[in-house]
């Protein structure tokens, strides 16, 4: 039983390191100025938030999941986006270097992408829990009718950085993470756009939706999310 605890905890202690390693590379965040998108009918205040998904590292910014969204919310109305996405962020940074700048822009729908790196950093699921909670607690409190749709952790079983032996220890972790996300959600009448359940056997069967850093998706991986995305945020506007 000794040995078997401290080979678990060599492997999950790799997994963290080793995935860790693919933030380490440069990487610019985008610009917090707002953006603009359609010009009729009524605006609303788009806001993302979340981790190098939200970001739009390892792709074009410009086809990431945050301008793509608000283009296809922009078909019917007026959208004003502010990303906020930090790459390396967890559930605890989005709390403290996020959360305060989109409570001031009192969005009306807001993306909220993070969920890898409280896998592959293993933080504790009541943690997890409790830092989401005050996400969702405060966005409402800035605005009571806020549309609010959270991805949760994409499938961290998947990336091949990510070592062979280590792949059933990530996607077990993934799962776990994801039904805290799933089960808050339910609680909160929030939207979960379920990532690594519909995209995660694409990102396992194809290693070309990756970027160089062989972890996070490319163009044509992100493009994967969108789809899944924009019929979330769908759901969550119909559900006002």
């Amino acid at each position: 039983m000794k040995w078997r605890g401290m080979g678990r905890l060599l492997a999950i202690t790799t997994l963290a390191f080793g995935c860790a390693t693919a933030q380490d590379e440069a990487f610019t965040n985008p610009s917090r100025a707002p953006r603009i998108f359609g010009s009729s009918g009524r605006g609303s205040v788009y806001v993302v938030m979340g981790d190098s998904t939200a970001a739009g590292r390892g792709a074009n910014y410009e086809k990431g999941i945050a301008i793509a969204t608000a283009q296809h919310m922009a078909t019917s109305h007026r959208v004003v986006l502010t990303n906020l996405g930090v790459s390396g962020a967890r559930l605890r940074d989005v709390v403290t270097e996020q959360l305060a700048a989109a409570e001031q822009l009192r969005p009306d729908v807001v993306l909220i992408s993070v969920g890898a790196n409280d896998v592959t950093h293993l933080t504790p699921l009541r943690s997890m829990k409790t830092s989401l909670l005050e996400i969702l607690r405060r966005l409402r409190r800035s605005n009571e009718n806020v549309a609010i749709v959270v991805t949760g952790s994409p499938e961290i079983g998947a990336p091949p950085r990510v070592p062979r032996v280590l792949r059933p220890v990530a996607s077990a972790r993934t799962r776990l993470v994801n039904e805290m996300f799933r089960a808050v959600a339910a609680d909160e009448h929030v939207t979960l756009a379920p990532i690594a359940d519909l995209t995660g056997p694409l990102f396992r069967k194809d290693r070309s939706l990756f970027a160089g850093d062989r972890f996070h998706p490319n163009e044509r991986g992100y493009a994967t999310w969108i789809n899944v995305l924009n019929r979330s945020l769908g759901d969550a506007l119909a559900g006002q």
